[in-house]
């Protein structure tokens, strides 16, 4: 069994906000297993849903960029928040968003070895700002998204700089309609994507081995109802079917109404102008999601629960 320490308590307190004493406890029963102690919370009613797992520091910036029918976003991390606001860093982050933009640049191999605008690669240009900032800085990943026709739509959430922040997104619309319709619902879209953090575009489209995690903590829930089998059966079911609509976009209620899916609202749009309007896809990047946070000074807290 792994040796429950401090840092691990921690970090399953970071990531489920759950107590420290009942992430000891989770821990421990688990053999010091962090994502099978995220699953036990869980089960227990002591950690929210998976969302909060990825709610981890990291510093730096996302970059967002846009050209009619082609989106690009990247990631790029610094190791203190003072760096993301150095105007040095931000022009760099500006200049590689671009750069993957240009080129449709999906890899972030691809990403360094790519032309920089002031000369060299992008990796090189990296390495200059490293050893002029003085703080080690990388580059994390990036996206492309794009259409035949209509439009890609960029938002930035918390921008520390026009076209960068701490969350980036991009929505595709495909349509014969016009910019001056699609753009301000691609926007919309967009706002609701950084605020609902969706899983994937439709239910069907969910990871299956989330799904399938999922089922097991809701097996588990429903067992110590002590109810029937066949109503287990049912609760489980209904466990999964709740999963899909809550966390698939186009099944999401709309944060600007509460009430309305995404799809209504995009079918609905399409109606007033006499055009079909198809979301088609969305990319959204949240700083330093998966990313392991570093134990901080007020650790001593910790150790003292993990002590006890």
């Amino acid at each position: 069994m792994a040796e429950i320490t401090a840092a691990l308590v921690k970090e399953l307190r970071d990531r489920t906000g759950a107590g420290m004493m009942d992430c000891k406890k989770a821990l421990a029963e688990n053999g010091g297993d962090i994502e099978a102690s995220i699953d036990w919370l869980r089960t227990k009613g002591l950690a929210a849903a998976a969302k909060k797992a990825g709610r981890v520091a990291a510093e730096g910036l996302v970059g967002v960029a846009t050209d009619g029918t082609r989106g690009a976003m990247v990631e790029i991390n610094s190791e203190t928040d003072f760096v993301a606001k150095n105007e040095q860093f931000q022009g760099f982050v500006r200049d590689v968003t671009q750069v993957a933009l240009a080129g449709n640049v999906t890899d972030i191999e691809a990403l360094g070895a790519a032309a920089y605008p002031a000369g060299g690669t992008v990796a090189e240009a990296l390495t200059q700002n490293i050893a002029t900032i003085g703080e080690n800085q990388s580059l994390r990943r990036t996206a492309i998204v794009s259409v035949g026709s209509g439009v890609v739509t960029g938002y930035v959430h918390n921008a520390a700089a026009p076209g960068m922040g701490k969350i980036g997104v991009l929505i595709a619309l495909e349509s014969t309609a016009g910019a001056d319709v699609l753009e301000p619902l691609g926007k919309q879209l967009a706002m609701h994507v950084a605020a609902a953090n969706p899983l994937a575009l439709n239910g069907d489209d969910l990871d299956a081995d989330l799904v399938a995690r999922e089922r097991s903590i809701a097996e588990e829930k429903a067992a110590q109802s002590g109810k029937p089998a066949e109503i287990v059966a049912k609760m489980v079911d209904g466990a999964i079917a709740k999963y899909r609509k809550e966390n698939a976009l186009l099944s999401q209620l709309f944060v600007m109404d509460g009430k309305t899916p995404v799809a209504e609202v995009v079918a609905a749009a399409g109606k007033d102008v006499g055009a079909t309007i198809t979301l088609k896809g969305f990319v959204r990047f949240q700083l330093g999601e998966g990313i392991e946070k570093e134990e901080s000074d007020f650790a001593a807290e910790v150790a003292a629960v993990a002590g006890a």
